[in-house]
Protein backbone atom coordinates (compact mmCIF):
# COMPACT_ATOMS: atom_id res chain seq x y z
CA UNK A 1 0.00 0.00 0.00
CA UNK A 2 1.50 3.38 -0.58
CA UNK A 3 2.90 5.38 1.81
CA UNK A 4 0.42 7.61 3.87
CA UNK A 5 2.41 10.53 4.45
CA UNK A 6 3.15 10.52 0.44
CA UNK A 7 -0.51 10.59 -0.04
CA UNK A 8 -1.57 13.41 1.94
CA UNK A 9 1.91 15.73 1.54
CA UNK A 10 0.25 19.05 0.64
CA UNK A 11 -2.27 18.73 3.20
CA UNK A 12 0.19 17.90 5.93
CA UNK A 13 1.88 21.24 4.34
CA UNK A 14 -0.61 23.15 5.40
CA UNK A 15 -2.18 21.77 9.01
CA UNK A 16 0.77 19.57 10.04
CA UNK A 17 0.53 15.60 10.95
CA UNK A 18 -1.08 16.22 14.11
CA UNK A 19 -4.09 17.26 12.18
CA UNK A 20 -4.11 15.01 9.42
CA UNK A 21 -3.90 11.94 12.14
CA UNK A 22 -6.94 13.32 13.99
CA UNK A 23 -8.76 13.01 10.33
CA UNK A 24 -8.35 10.00 10.62
CA UNK A 25 -10.34 9.20 13.79
CA UNK A 26 -13.37 11.18 12.45
CA UNK A 27 -16.52 9.75 11.53
CA UNK A 28 -19.32 11.68 8.91
CA UNK A 29 -22.40 11.53 7.39
CA UNK A 30 -23.44 12.79 3.98
CA UNK A 31 -26.98 12.59 3.55
CA UNK A 32 -28.21 12.40 -0.57
CA UNK A 33 -25.31 11.36 -2.93
CA UNK A 34 -26.68 13.98 -5.71
CA UNK A 35 -25.06 17.20 -6.69
CA UNK A 36 -23.93 18.98 -3.68
CA UNK A 37 -23.47 15.06 -2.15
CA UNK A 38 -20.88 14.20 -5.27
CA UNK A 39 -19.16 17.49 -4.51
CA UNK A 40 -18.64 16.58 -0.77
CA UNK A 41 -17.69 12.77 -1.79
CA UNK A 42 -15.11 14.10 -4.01
CA UNK A 43 -13.59 17.29 -2.02
CA UNK A 44 -14.18 15.35 1.88
CA UNK A 45 -13.39 11.65 0.74
CA UNK A 46 -9.40 12.05 -0.06
CA UNK A 47 -9.48 14.43 2.63
CA UNK A 48 -8.09 11.65 5.51
CA UNK A 49 -11.29 11.54 7.05
CA UNK A 50 -11.41 7.82 8.18
CA UNK A 51 -15.17 6.66 7.75
CA UNK A 52 -17.97 8.24 5.63
CA UNK A 53 -21.13 7.20 5.57
CA UNK A 54 -23.27 7.67 2.51
CA UNK A 55 -26.86 7.85 2.46
CA UNK A 56 -29.60 7.83 -0.60
CA UNK A 57 -32.22 5.50 -2.16
CA UNK A 58 -32.31 7.73 -5.33
CA UNK A 59 -30.90 5.59 -8.23
CA UNK A 60 -28.74 8.00 -11.28
CA UNK A 61 -31.12 9.45 -14.14
CA UNK A 62 -29.74 11.43 -17.42
CA UNK A 63 -30.79 14.77 -15.77
CA UNK A 64 -28.54 14.11 -13.23
CA UNK A 65 -25.29 13.87 -14.79
CA UNK A 66 -24.19 17.14 -15.87
CA UNK A 67 -23.90 18.55 -12.10
CA UNK A 68 -23.81 15.35 -10.02
CA UNK A 69 -19.38 15.45 -10.63
CA UNK A 70 -18.98 11.45 -9.78
CA UNK A 71 -21.36 9.79 -12.18
CA UNK A 72 -20.90 8.95 -15.50
CA UNK A 73 -23.99 7.62 -18.51
CA UNK A 74 -22.28 4.12 -17.79
CA UNK A 75 -23.79 4.62 -14.12
CA UNK A 76 -27.47 5.16 -15.12
CA UNK A 77 -30.31 3.38 -13.53
CA UNK A 78 -27.14 2.25 -10.27
CA UNK A 79 -27.56 3.65 -6.44
CA UNK A 80 -26.39 6.92 -5.96
CA UNK A 81 -24.32 5.99 -2.55
CA UNK A 82 -22.91 2.67 -4.00
CA UNK A 83 -21.63 4.69 -7.13
CA UNK A 84 -19.96 7.26 -4.97
CA UNK A 85 -18.67 4.42 -2.33
CA UNK A 86 -17.05 2.37 -5.29
CA UNK A 87 -15.21 5.57 -6.71
CA UNK A 88 -14.05 7.07 -3.51
CA UNK A 89 -13.16 3.00 -2.84
CA UNK A 90 -10.13 3.72 -6.23
CA UNK A 91 -9.79 7.07 -4.95
CA UNK A 92 -8.52 6.92 -1.18
CA UNK A 93 -7.16 3.54 0.29
CA UNK A 94 -7.55 4.76 3.85
CA UNK A 95 -10.84 5.68 3.49
CA UNK A 96 -13.90 3.29 5.08
CA UNK A 97 -17.33 3.79 3.33
CA UNK A 98 -20.24 2.69 4.58
CA UNK A 99 -23.74 3.00 2.30
CA UNK A 100 -27.01 3.22 2.81
CA UNK A 101 -29.81 2.84 0.05
CA UNK A 102 -32.87 4.29 2.41
CA UNK A 103 -34.25 7.60 2.94
CA UNK A 104 -33.08 9.19 6.07
CA UNK A 105 -36.25 8.32 8.34
CA UNK A 106 -34.93 4.66 7.73
CA UNK A 107 -31.09 5.86 8.48
CA UNK A 108 -32.01 7.80 11.28
CA UNK A 109 -33.13 4.71 13.46
CA UNK A 110 -29.28 3.49 13.31
CA UNK A 111 -27.30 4.52 16.58
CA UNK A 112 -23.53 5.27 14.80
CA UNK A 113 -22.29 8.31 16.87
CA UNK A 114 -20.65 10.83 14.21
CA UNK A 115 -18.79 13.62 14.39
CA UNK A 116 -20.80 15.99 12.37
CA UNK A 117 -23.85 15.45 9.68
CA UNK A 118 -23.77 17.03 5.83
CA UNK A 119 -26.79 17.62 4.38
CA UNK A 120 -26.95 17.24 0.50
CA UNK A 121 -31.19 16.65 0.18
CA UNK A 122 -33.22 19.26 -1.80
CA UNK A 123 -36.20 18.67 0.70
CA UNK A 124 -36.85 20.88 3.23
CA UNK A 125 -39.14 18.73 5.16
CA UNK A 126 -35.98 16.11 5.43
CA UNK A 127 -34.07 19.34 6.74
CA UNK A 128 -36.25 19.93 9.41
CA UNK A 129 -35.39 16.12 10.37
CA UNK A 130 -31.81 16.26 9.98
CA UNK A 131 -31.67 19.08 12.61
CA UNK A 132 -34.16 17.44 14.83
CA UNK A 133 -31.80 14.14 14.78
CA UNK A 134 -29.12 15.97 14.87
CA UNK A 135 -29.88 18.00 18.07
CA UNK A 136 -31.17 14.85 20.41
CA UNK A 137 -27.56 13.41 19.45
CA UNK A 138 -25.85 16.53 20.48
CA UNK A 139 -24.38 16.42 16.89
CA UNK A 140 -23.70 19.88 14.64
CA UNK A 141 -24.86 19.61 11.23
CA UNK A 142 -24.12 21.43 7.83
CA UNK A 143 -27.05 22.48 5.56
CA UNK A 144 -26.17 23.60 2.35
CA UNK A 145 -28.70 24.25 -0.84
CA UNK A 146 -28.85 25.67 -4.55
CA UNK A 147 -31.08 26.85 -7.11
CA UNK A 148 -30.03 29.30 -10.37
CA UNK A 149 -26.76 31.04 -9.87
CA UNK A 150 -27.27 31.30 -6.42
CA UNK A 151 -27.08 29.34 -2.97
CA UNK A 152 -26.40 29.51 0.42
CA UNK A 153 -24.72 27.36 3.19
CA UNK A 154 -25.07 27.32 7.29
CA UNK A 155 -23.27 25.30 10.55
CA UNK A 156 -26.14 24.66 12.29
CA UNK A 157 -24.77 23.97 16.44
CA UNK A 158 -27.21 26.44 18.64
CA UNK A 159 -29.76 27.48 16.43
CA UNK A 160 -33.12 26.36 14.47
CA UNK A 161 -34.07 24.99 11.24
CA UNK A 162 -37.06 26.61 12.14
CA UNK A 163 -37.11 29.59 9.97
CA UNK A 164 -37.48 27.30 7.02
CA UNK A 165 -40.33 25.34 8.17
CA UNK A 166 -42.85 27.40 6.79
CA UNK A 167 -41.13 28.01 3.34
CA UNK A 168 -42.98 26.61 0.21
CA UNK A 169 -40.79 28.10 -2.55
CA UNK A 170 -40.47 25.51 -5.50
CA UNK A 171 -36.89 26.05 -6.97
CA UNK A 172 -35.81 26.80 -10.18
CA UNK A 173 -33.65 24.84 -12.35
CA UNK A 174 -29.64 24.94 -11.07
CA UNK A 175 -26.58 25.60 -12.71
CA UNK A 176 -23.93 23.26 -12.26
CA UNK A 177 -21.08 25.38 -11.48
CA UNK A 178 -22.75 26.80 -8.24
CA UNK A 179 -23.41 23.06 -7.36
CA UNK A 180 -19.64 22.65 -7.00
CA UNK A 181 -19.14 25.72 -5.40
CA UNK A 182 -21.73 25.58 -2.75
CA UNK A 183 -20.91 22.06 -1.95
CA UNK A 184 -16.71 23.69 -1.56
CA UNK A 185 -17.10 25.88 0.73
CA UNK A 186 -19.62 23.20 2.79
CA UNK A 187 -16.71 20.94 2.66
CA UNK A 188 -14.27 23.38 3.81
CA UNK A 189 -16.83 24.50 6.60
CA UNK A 190 -16.69 20.45 7.28
CA UNK A 191 -13.12 20.18 7.23
CA UNK A 192 -11.94 23.40 9.26
CA UNK A 193 -14.54 21.82 12.01
CA UNK A 194 -12.76 18.50 12.20
CA UNK A 195 -9.71 19.77 12.29
CA UNK A 196 -10.38 22.09 15.06
CA UNK A 197 -10.05 25.04 13.54
CA UNK A 198 -12.98 27.88 13.74
CA UNK A 199 -15.60 27.90 11.74
CA UNK A 200 -18.34 30.17 11.96
CA UNK A 201 -21.74 28.98 13.52
CA UNK A 202 -25.63 29.43 13.09
CA UNK A 203 -24.68 31.99 10.20
CA UNK A 204 -26.45 31.73 7.00
CA UNK A 205 -24.44 32.36 4.19
CA UNK A 206 -26.15 33.59 0.68
CA UNK A 207 -24.32 33.51 -1.73
CA UNK A 208 -25.73 35.20 -5.28
CA UNK A 209 -25.20 37.46 -7.85
CA UNK A 210 -26.79 40.78 -8.42
CA UNK A 211 -28.80 41.82 -11.36
CA UNK A 212 -25.43 43.42 -12.65
CA UNK A 213 -23.31 40.47 -12.12
CA UNK A 214 -22.03 41.34 -9.01
CA UNK A 215 -21.01 38.26 -6.71
CA UNK A 216 -22.55 38.90 -3.16
CA UNK A 217 -22.13 37.52 -0.08
CA UNK A 218 -25.20 38.40 2.57
CA UNK A 219 -25.09 36.91 5.93
CA UNK A 220 -27.94 35.68 8.86
CA UNK A 221 -27.88 35.13 12.34
CA UNK A 222 -29.97 32.09 12.94
CA UNK A 223 -32.56 32.35 15.58
CA UNK A 224 -31.87 30.51 18.65
CA UNK A 225 -33.67 27.08 19.47
CA UNK A 226 -37.34 28.00 20.76
CA UNK A 227 -37.12 28.07 25.22
CA UNK A 228 -33.40 28.01 24.65
CA UNK A 229 -31.69 30.72 27.56
CA UNK A 230 -29.10 32.72 27.45
CA UNK A 231 -25.81 32.00 29.42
Amino acid sequence: MMEYRAYFHRQIELWGRQRQERLRCKRIAVIGCGGLGSTLAMALGCSGIGEIDLVDFDNISLHNIHRQIVFTLDDLKRNKALVTADLLKKKNPYLETRVFESDFEEFSRIETKYDLILDATDNLPVRAEIDRWAKERGTPWIYASVEAFNGQVCFFDKSSFQAFAASSHEPAGIAAPIVMQIGSIQANMALRYLLGLPVERDILHYIYYSEDGELNIRKFTMPKIEGEECE
